[in-house]
């Protein structure tokens, strides 16, 4: 009796955790609602464990709903584009494309930024590979894709995307993807709810 009263208990603490979490989550991307568009300044890290020094660049953020991210750097040298569920990488004027259909990596993803442009409308507490925590003032959502096999993988190019949200101004704080060997993060100021 003991044992079941100690893991409902633990289950209700649970809940309650999801909840606030979720009310938080909510509360951080509710400036979104009224917003068609969002702009920022962008300031884009590279770092690679080899390498000693971070490679800096910088450009703009632009956030368009219904489904639109991008991240344009260095002039456009450096793009990060969602169309949707279409994604386009420019990395050194080289284009990549893929979509979250065929690449599941950017499923959650894409899901996430929906929400946060919808500004909180829709339900992510069935996506297996998200975790909503809260940090200060902000709340960190962490996305960490699950392969289906090995080949797959080792085919991913990210083991996580970290966002970060300001709970009290709505504004996208940061986003990191991890990667084997080191991380692109990208800084976010001076938005622009319009």
């Amino acid at each position: 009796m003991k044992k079941l009263l100690i893991g409902l208990l633990l289950v209700m603490c649970h809940i309650t955790v999801c909840v606030a979490q979720n009310a938080d989550l909510q509360k951080a991307v509710a400036r979104y609602k009224k917003a068609s568009t969002v702009t920022a300044v962008a300031k884009k890290t590279t770092h690679k464990d080899a390498l000693a020094k971070d490679v800096v660049t910088k450009g703009t953020l632009t956030m368009k709903k219904p489904a639109d991210v991008g991240i344009v750097i260095d002039g456009g040298k450096d793009q990060l584009l969602m169309h949707g569920s279409e994604f386009t990488m420019v990395v050194k004027g080289k284009s990549h494309k893929t979509s979250s259909q065929k690449n599941t990596q950017f499923a959650t993803f894409q899901a996430v930024f929906e929400y946060i442009l919808k500004g909180g409308d829709g339900d992510l507490s069935k996506l297996g590979d998200l975790a909503v925590t809260k940090q200060g003032s902000n709340i960190v959502l962490t996305i960490t894709p699950q392969a289906t096999s090995k080949k797959a993988q080792r085919r991913m190019l990210f083991s996580s995307f970290v966002l970060t949200l300001d709970k009290n101004t709505s504004e996208l704080k940061s986003l990191r993807m991890n990667e084997r060997g080191g991380y692109t993060e990208y800084t976010f100021t001076n938005h622009k709810f319009n």
